[in-house]
């Protein structure tokens, strides 16, 4: 195999990502040259697309395939000159095989050295020419698709007998004559003749040329030739162009119309593909491209390969140390200033005011501060386009847009200080007249010049007034994004009370985004603002908003301190709008506290921040203290927490705060959806909620929707939820987010799994008040119920209950449920624990408890309601196919015992659901129940490959494994009859059995030497 040429394998040093479609069709290509079919490709995409890249690609695989290759293309640098492609071109074909002799080329060897005229290209003499009809009259391709015609005078000048002619000039004279109105047909059929026989002496040809949009026409005129009469020839073309009007755009859309070429238009990067390539240039594993980079670079980069290779390159350098710095990298803004460089005079000018007003601009105050006339500007904006470097915005007419925001970025970053700072002011002052109020976006835009103008004050209040309006329009990212740019540049000189509003906003914003990075610079900014002339009440609500926001990012201990910090300032004597939005964080941040009546004190802080705000007129304090206290009043059973959530919304509503209308209108479909199971309108309030931007209440609803999935039995359902969260900006929801890992674990009976959740949990716990009896109660227990491991699950779930006293959870953990079936089973409950409000618990629980009260009534010999009891909770649990099973197996033994309901059916029920399951121990349970009551039982031999390799050798059956199991615990025959369901004679049978085939001599020796999981 031929090396590469070093040009080609540089451009190759990198993975080709996102291709491989383009790549099929190049290698289609490639085979049809091998076969004598010759065929073109004409691919296209913007600057950066990759279309070098792809051509490169294309030449290594025809190299890699034995064909021969040439490359040609336009300098960027030097004059332009006449089939300059197709000149590079050959002359990179002769430095792997020698052109064709002059006599294979026949009359053409003169039109090849007139294009090659330092190349030896002379033959010799010919025999005498005896008629008019020899070959040097007629020569094949004068005319098109090879159509024998008459020679032009200027080739029948070229005399056969390799004269050149007269005098020293004879070659420019030559080359001048191939300029005519005939030169770029016999230029087309001189190249097309090297170009076969190159393909007959290889495997075939591959020739490529790069940037024909920049290609003269009579290079163009050549190509044209070529693909017209390529079908017959060992030949492969392929071509590389620009998407913009011109004659290269109209030759390709000739070819492909009709048939002579095919298109290849290359697309920007897909997400995966990106990943892929920013893991390539920083040479980790895709799984391992950190979030925030990948964020920028899917945000600035636009999928355009070349960018993305940059951004990363600058993002993983040295000096970034790993950090997205925000710079634009060298080779981007060197690309960008050449192609502004091409502008016509003045451009550079208009460009850079462009710039000034962000990716986007508006093309009336654009020419109105350009002080230029409009056809001047028009210009400038049309050679711009041609460049790849503007766009017209498709959806406002009179604007236009950067193709990309790192050329904006770049534009504006070469304007020198003192003119940026004056073309910003000049422009605002335009924005200004011709908007007054700066309606809309112009008030960003306004801001944005501003601060280019160095004009931080009002850069500030502008940003701030727009984040303001973005928040009441419910556009919460950009709220962020404006409040942040008011917020980091103002400084000493800007006013102490725009500085506290700004933080206000941005505490607010960054709070309803799950914005935690801000957390420090935030932190920051309000202790700064100490000292600083501001009233106590003021300073209190900022601590308040910054205790907020760090109780959401789950740093409950700073959280508390922040807020006992506002309440030493808020003082004895506070004005009732202060004191109602300290007391509104204070309710959403005292649930973190660790405390047995953490919950309560946070609905008495609700109820005074209600109190204070309608006695303020804050709607915004009053609407977020409405929510809290339903929430809280909610956990409670309190039938007035509805009330209070509509309350709500409709306050929202009515002062137009998006943010607190989905926040109340979630809390409203979650409190319904626990009573009356419709979960689809607590998914269609999350999507709103994450349309907005709200993103804890609609984090914190994923979870209940997750756990709902769990308990219906959706497991694949609730683990893609799962997986998707995990990539968010969770906050004080993480440890939310592994507590359902292990609930669908434990469902599921894998206890292995389970502990691992439980592990990632771990950490978390302290700090986060309810979890640890949460995971007790809906995850160890489930899954030693599901294990039969009755008393480990009631121990669980005591242990659940005593950690709830300690610090309630938001959540039932069972006590309404599980706990007072199990405590009836056991004679530990009695009527007087089962009197309860019919709203107590959620849903999932209510079967339970029910039962509960079914299994007392049996058990008091009132066998018709028991029954009747029975059949209610089982109907209200079939939405839940897991619980209702698992309570048939759980109740079967008394409702036999008792005389009350369909026992038998219900295990036969249950054994079918957990077999199918594969949840073996609840199924042999079930089997061992049915044999007890003298039922038939029907036969289940799968299960084989759950025994270990070195038992199965021995001939040890299923049930026989599940005896040794417990036997290898050292547990004894009586025991292990109970747990199995089956007598003790029966355990004796199997203990021998398993002696026998093993050949230990006693159960102590077989457990010692047992070395599989019990």
């Amino acid at each position: 195999m031929r090396p590469l040429p070093p040009q080609t394998a540089a451009l190759r040093s990198a993975e080709l990502v996102g291709r491989q479609a383009e790549m099929d069709r190049v290698a289609a290509v490639l085979a049809a040259a091998r076969a004598g079919r010759g065929g073109a490709l004409v691919v296209t995409g913007e600057p950066g697309a990759g279309k070098t890249r792809l051509a490169a690609e294309a030449l290594a695989a025809a190299t890699a395939a034995g064909l021969a290759t040439a490359r040609g293309g336009i300098s960027a640098v030097s004059p332009p000159v006449p089939y300059r492609p197709l000149i590079e071109a050959l002359l990179s074909l002769t430095r792997t095989a020698p052109l064709p002799s002059p006599a294979a080329l026949g009359p053409y060897a003169r039109v090849l050295a007139a294009l090659l005229p330092s190349l030896d290209l002379r033959q010799e003499p010919a025999p005498p020419r005896e008629g008019p009809a020899a070959e040097w009259d007629t020569l094949p391709g004068a005319g098109p698709r090879g159509v024998p015609g008459a020679v032009p005078e200027a080739v029948r000048r070229v005399r056969p007998d390799g004269g050149r002619g007269a005098g020293a000039d004879a070659p420019r004279e030559e080359a001048a004559e191939l300029g005519g109105l005939d030169g770029p047909l016999l230029v087309g059929e001189a190249v097309l003749r090297v170009l076969a026989e190159a393909g007959r002496r290889r495997r075939g040809c591959l020739v490529v040329l790069d940037d024909l949009h920049d290609a003269d026409l009579r290079t163009l005129a050549v190509v044209e030739y070529l693909l017209d009469n390529l079908a017959d020839q060992p030949v492969a073309v392929l071509l590389t162009t620009g998407l913009l009007a011109g004659p290269a755009a109209d030759l390709s859309a000739r070819a492909c119309q009709r048939g002579t070429a095919a298109g290849v238009d290359l697309a920007p990067l897909r997400t995966p593909d990106v990943r892929r390539l920013v893991a390539a240039e920083s040479g980790v594993a895709p799984t391992e491209v950190e979030a925030a980079l990948l964020d920028r670079v899917l945000a600035t980069g636009s999928g355009n390969p070349f960018l993305i290779r940059e951004l990363t390159r600058e993002a993983v350098s040295p000096a970034a140390r790993g950090r997205c710095t925000g710079a634009v990298p060298p080779a981007v803004a060197s690309s960008v200033a050449r192609r502004v460089d091409r502008l016509p005079a003045g451009g550079r000018e208009v460009l850079g005011l462009a710039a000034l007003f962000g990716c986007r601009f508006p093309l009336p105050v654009l020419r109105r501060t350009a002080g230029r006339g409009g056809h001047d500007v028009a210009a400038v904006l049309r050679a711009a386009t041609s460049s790849y470097l503007l766009e017209p915005d498709p959806e406002q007419p009179d604007w236009y847009a950067f193709r990309h925001p790192l050329a904006a970025r770049a534009v504006r970053d070469a304007l020198a200080p003192a003119e940026r700072t004056g073309r910003a002011r000049q422009a605002a002052a335009v924005l200004a007249e011709l908007h007054p109020g700066l309606p809309g976006e112009w008030c960003a835009r306004a801001a944005e010049l501003c601060a280019h103008a160095g004009d931080t004050t009002e850069a500030a209040r502008l940003s701030c007034e727009a984040g303001r309006r973005a928040l009441a329009e419910g556009t919460v990212e950009r709220a962020v994004a404006l409040l942040s740019a008011a917020h980091r540049p103002a400084g000493a000189g800007t006013p102490t009370a725009l500085r506290a509003t700004v933080l206000e906003l941005l505490l607010y914003a960054a709070g309803c985004a799950a914005r935690f990075d801000l957390l420090p610079e935030l932190t920051d900014g309000v202790a700064a603002l100490d000292g600083q002339g501001l009233p106590p009440g003021r300073r209190a609500a900022l601590w308040a908003a910054l205790a907020e926001l760090t109780a959401l990012a789950g740093r409950p201990a700073e959280a508390l301190h922040q807020l006992d910090v506002a309440r030493r300032l808020l003082g004895e004597s506070p004005a009732a709008g202060d004191a109602a939005a300290v007391e509104a964080a204070a309710a959403r941040v005292e649930p973190h506290r660790l405390a047995p009546d953490r919950l309560r004190t946070a609905e008495h802080a609700a109820r005074r921040a209600l109190v204070a705000a309608r006695s303020a007129g804050a709607p915004q304090t009053e609407c977020r203290a409405l929510v809290q206290l339903g929430r809280l009043t909610a956990h409670a059973g309190d039938p007035a927490a509805a009330g209070h959530l509509l309350t709500a919304c409709a306050l929202a509503r009515e002062h137009r705060l998006p943010a607190e209308r989905v926040t109340a209108e979630l809390a409203l479909a979650l409190d319904t959806a626990r009573h009356d199971g419709d979960w689809a309108a607590v998914e269609a309030a999350r999507r709103e909620a994450l349309h907005i931007g709200v993103l804890p209440p609609a984090y914190e609803a994923g979870f209940a929707l997750a756990l709902e999935e769990i308990r219906r039995g959706d497991f694949s359902a609730a683990g893609d939820r799962i997986a998707a969260a995990s990539r968010d900006r969770l906050g004080r929801a993480l440890p939310l987010l592994h507590l359902a890992d292990a609930v669908r674990h434990a469902h599921l009976g894998r206890r292995a799994a389970l502990t691992e959740a439980l592990d990632r949990l771990a950490p978390l716990m302290a700090e986060t008040p309810g979890v640890r009896a949460m995971a007790y109660g809906l995850a160890r227990a489930h899954c030693s119920l599901l294990e039969e491991e009755r008393a480990t699950a009631e121990q669980e779930l005591a242990q659940a209950v005593a950690y709830d006293m300690e610090n309630p959870a938001a959540v039932d953990i069972g006590r309404h449920g599980l706990v007072l079936l199990l405590g009836a089973l056991a004679g530990r409950v009695g009527p007087q624990h089962c009197a309860r409000p019919a709203d107590t618990g959620d849903r999932w629980h209510r079967p339970f408890a029910d039962l509960a009260h079914a299994v007392l009534l049996g058990r008091e010999g009132r066998t018709a309601e028991a029954s009747a009891a029975a059949r209610a909770a089982l109907t209200a649990a079939a939405p839940y196919p897991p619980a209702r099973h698992l309570a048939l197996r759980l109740v079967a033994p008394a409702a036999y015992d008792d005389g009350w309901g369909d026992p038998v059916t219900w295990l036969r029920e249950a054994e079918e659901h957990f077999h199918a399951a594969g949840i073996p121990a609840v199924a042999a349970a079930c089997r061992g129940l049915l044999r007890g009551m003298g039922a038939q039982v029907r036969q289940r031999r799968t299960g084989i490959e759950g025994v270990p390799a070195a038992l199965r050798r021995h001939g040890v059956t299923v049930r026989e494994f599940e005896v040794a199991r417990l036997l290898a615990a050292r547990i004894g025959n009586k025991d292990i009859a109970g747990r199995l369901h089956i007598s003790p004679r029966t355990v004796e049978k199997h203990v021998a059995s398993l002696l026998r085939k093993t050949g230990h001599p006693d159960r102590a020796a077989f457990a010692s030497a047992a070395d599989f999981p019990r």
